[in-house]
């Protein structure tokens, strides 16, 4: 994971991209013991001009074509790495990236979602591996539960947290 960290970052440094937060279950092992994960997941903020709506990936995608990285279903493989791209354009994608933690993987600066952001991002998707997510972040991580509440009522997940509590 290390080059593909350093790929991603070569991104960044070229003006492909604007910022970058690593989020999903990989994101989720520097809070909480490992588990499987096939991908990485990327959350994206891209360079666009003000007027256009919708965000393109074209130049990202060309760059890594360019340096012999493949296709393999919904993933480009960086490194032997599956990563999947997600666009953080507004709300709780961007909020996510903006506030993300600076650390390192194995000596290389990376970007990491806050656990926080992970619960609110793994409610919104709402799949069973998510709230399985949100159980092991409750249990294993830190959370500032002061902090994720607000991050909740910002984007509109605060009663449907609520729920997911009383079910578990």
């Amino acid at each position: 994971m290390k080059r593909t960290v350093e790929v991603i970052n070569e991104l960044k440094e070229n003006g492909l991209i604007e910022d970058y937060a690593i989020g999903g279950g990989i994101a989720a092992i520097f809070y909480t013991e490992p588990v499987f994960t096939y991908d990485l997941d990327v959350f994206l903020i891209v360079k666009q001009k003000p007027t256009e709506k919708i965000i393109s990936f074209a130049s990202i995608y060309s760059y890594l074509e360019d340096k012999g990285y493949s296709w393999k279903g919904e993933h480009i493989v960086v490194e032997e790495m599956p990563v999947q791209f997600i666009p953080a354009a507004e709300g709780l994608e961007k909020e996510s990236v903006e506030s993300a933690k600076d650390t390192t993987y194995e000596g290389v600066k990376i970007k990491v979602l806050r656990a926080e952001h992970l619960i609110a991002l793994s409610l919104k998707a709402g799949r069973r591996k998510d709230f399985e997510k949100i159980g092991r972040l409750i249990d294993q991580a830190k959370i500032d539960k002061k902090v994720l509440e607000k991050i909740l009522k910002r984007h509109g997940l605060y009663e449907k947290f609520k729920s997911w509590k009383k079910s578990n």
